[in-house]
């Protein structure tokens, strides 16, 4: 017949610390949930159809990761280049310009990736759209700048993240919202800048999380059974 007779202070140290652990499994399985939702969420708003700007500004935050389509034309000597490295790990510039729609309503454009050794727009003029253009693009509202980002280069428009507020600050314009369109892939003449640059690609170690988590509650439930069992207060007759 078994039998346990527990401790008072090492159970009452124990509870709580059990408790806690299992309810941060439980956090990071809810975690997990949300975060399957969210891009799933992002993968069908990227694949449904085209909105317009109306459409996506009365959408709100509910607009992100939602497919545009826009008219309307560049203002290419207001372009900015936010700094970064590109897939094969070199380093590269975001080339972002204003689009003013056809109503006066402007509208940040990340028109995609160039090589550093081609941020004067001299070296890529036949990709340099004049005119009325139509625009396919995908709605974002990027991060911020963290604490660590450095400041902007004021003197060669290089800045070191997409930083919506700052960038139509230093170029005089205003926004119709804070948000950048990250163009789609179609092809620009003479091959940059290249569009199509929006990735779905968010960090979803939760359920791992909640792996360890249990792990360690099942330890310390392991480690409370064996000192009781060591005491002779767990065991059978």
């Amino acid at each position: 017949m078994p039998y346990f007779h527990p401790l008072l202070k090492p159970t009452l140290w124990f509870i709580p610390a059990f408790a806690f652990l299992i309810g941060l499994g439980i956090w990071q399985l809810e975690r997990l949930q949300w975060k399957e939702g969210l891009i799933a969420e992002m993968n069908s708003h990227m694949h449904a159809a085209s909105i317009d700007a109306d459409a996506a500004l009365k959408l709100g935050d509910a607009a992100q990761y939602r497919r545009v389509a826009l008219t309307g034309t560049f203002d290419n000597a207001k372009e900015a280049y936010a700094f970064t490295t590109g897939p094969d790990g070199n380093p590269v510039y975001h080339v972002i310009a204003p689009f003013r729609l056809s109503d006066g309503r402007v509208f940040l454009v990340d028109r995609g990736l160039i090589p550093t050794g081609l941020r004067d727009p001299q070296t890529r003029q036949a990709g340099q759209h004049t005119g009325t253009q139509n625009l396919a693009g995908i709605w974002r509202t990027p991060d911020a700048p963290g604490l660590f980002t450095p400041s902007p280069d004021a003197a060669h428009r290089v800045w070191y993240a997409r930083d919506v507020a700052g960038i139509a600050k230093a170029d005089g314009v205003k926004l119709a919202a804070p948000v950048i369109i990250e163009a789609d892939p179609t092809p620009n003449p003479g091959g940059w800048p290249k569009g199509g640059q929006t990735v779905v690609d968010l960090p979803n170690s939760h359920l791992e999380y909640a792996i360890t988590w249990f792990g360690l509650a099942a330890g310390l439930l392991g480690v409370f059974l064996a000192f009781h069992v060591s005491k002779g207060r767990l065991g059978w007759r």
